[in-house]
């Protein structure tokens, strides 16, 4: 199985690819978002500086096969809208933890779910993982919302498991077998379609 970050991803209104350092101030204009930031430590980034430690360091994740980190483009507009990643990739045990992150501006057009999906199909097709989960502040009702709709399953809440902005935090575990992925019902809950 290849983890080689190589892969652009479509959707009738997205484009998805890998991200370039040249994205970087697009993605910063979408972070720099009080209300993006609050639950997802990692999207908070003080300056471009922090920018651009993140992506090197991202870099060589990738180039581990440990993460393939995408941009989330408007096709009409051509505009960077956000974020999608998949990381801690697990090659032995075919698992991987997803993520995304939208602009404030793009939040409730089910741009989100449309990014979410086309990473599942690549993740459960080309990559043949197994198991995909996410970890969400249970705070966060969109974002677990979203996941729950998309089919994954609440596993349960790590009481305080991490500390951030002063805080322990709860962190609610949610997770999606392949199998389930492919039984789901095409448009459930609203869902775009998952098949091909």
């Amino acid at each position: 199985m290849s983890t080689t970050l190589q892969t652009s991803l479509e959707t009738e209104r997205l484009l998805i690819r890998p991200l370039l350092e040249s994205d970087l101030a697009a993605v910063f204009a979408c972070y720099d978002n009080p209300e993006v930031g609050r639950y997802c430590a990692p999207v908070r980034w003080p300056d471009m500086d922090h920018a651009l430690t993140w992506f090197n360091r991202r870099a060589g994740d990738i180039a581990a096969g440990l993460t393939e980190q995408f941009v989330i483009l408007n096709k009409d507009s051509n505009a960077v809208i956000g974020t999608c990643v998949l990381f801690r990739i697990d090659q032995i045990h075919r698992n991987a933890e997803i993520g995304y992150a939208l602009g404030r501006d793009f939040w409730g057009a089910g741009y989100a779910s449309e990014a979410v999906t086309a990473l599942i199909n690549h993740a459960f097709g080309e990559l043949k993982l197994h198991r995909l989960y996410a970890v969400i502040d249970p705070r966060n009702n969109p974002s677990a919302n979203a996941v729950l709709r998309l089919g994954f399953t609440h596993e349960g809440t790590q009481r305080q498991s991490y500390f951030d902005a002063g805080e322990f935090i709860d962190s609610g575990q949610y997770a999606l077998l392949a199998p389930e992925w492919k039984n789901l019902p095409v448009g459930a809950d609203d869902t775009p379609s998952h098949t091909k």
